[in-house]
């Protein structure tokens, strides 16, 4: 195999270990170029166009570091957010891909039913987001999420490299040690295009069905799949569990 150690087709543990512990601490576009440099061209990211995720396009696009940026296009987001869209490809001059379900809504909807996400949220989940994620994901080696440690329970034993279970990767995390606060200082700081949907108690968005804004001192994710029991889509697992809530791991 030609090519430097830095693009061997496999990472050890003992690899892992090393990169989340030399990186924990480093500012988050050290993290991503190290994720290209060992990584490219099979890196992802997939975003949702979240603060997040935005914080983390810009980092990509301005150091046109090579990674495979796609969103998981559900054909549920909300205008905004397919106008958001638009106006970031031509902002950074690039192309965030669309991966979309093998079935359409009128598809779904003939065989699982009008409105699955009221009825089996998880399973329109697995549809639109979760299967699609895995088969964009085929033949990557690695990605990149925007999660952050205060998130939730789970996400807080999360390590700035580790082993994805579910997807077989390497999934690196750069923005775990942020604060929401942080992220909005540094969209603020670049002038990064953001959802006006976040201006009228929107902290959060998904899909426009599974989505309402947030009253004052509710948690931030309160209103995803409000009063449905469920908190997280399904992409994000630790050790073979979906991420929850820190309340309701606390409760399980």
């Amino acid at each position: 195999m030609d090519g430097s150690a830095a693009r061997r087709a496999w990472t050890d543990q003992a690899e892992i270990d090393d990169a989340a512990f030399r990186l924990e601490g480093a500012p988050a576009e050290q993290a991503l170029e190290w994720a290209a440099a060992r990584f490219a061209p099979r890196l992802a990211f997939a975003t949702a166009f979240g603060p997040e995720g935005l914080v983390l396009l810009h980092l990509i696009a301005t150091r046109r570091l090579p990674v495979d940026v796609f969103t998981l296009d559900t054909g549920l987001f909300f205008p905004e957010t397919y106008a958001l869209w638009r106006r970031l490809e031509a902002h950074y001059g690039i192309t965030v891909r669309a991966v979309r379900p093998g079935l359409s809504l009128e598809q779904q909807a003939a065989g699982e039913g009008g409105a699955l996400w009221e009825r089996d949220p998880d399973r329109c989940c697995r549809i639109r987001k979760v299967d699609p994620l895995q088969e964009a994901l085929a033949g990557h080696r690695a990605w990149i999420t925007a999660i952050r440690r205060d998130q939730t329970g789970e996400r807080r034993h999360a390590g700035v490299v580790e082993h994805d279970l579910r997807y077989g990767l390497v999934k690196v995390n750069p923005l775990l040690r942020w604060s929401s606060a942080q992220v909005w200082s540094y969209l603020r700081e670049h002038e990064v295009p953001t959802n006006p949907l976040h201006d009228s108690g929107y902290p959060s968005i998904g899909c426009w069905p599974c989505t309402s804004a947030v009253s004052a001192g509710e948690d931030p994710r309160a209103g995803r799949w409000r009063g449905l029991g469920k908190t997280e889509c399904g992409l994000h697992v630790r050790d073979g569990r979906l991420v929850r809530r820190e309340s309701e791991l606390e409760r399980s």
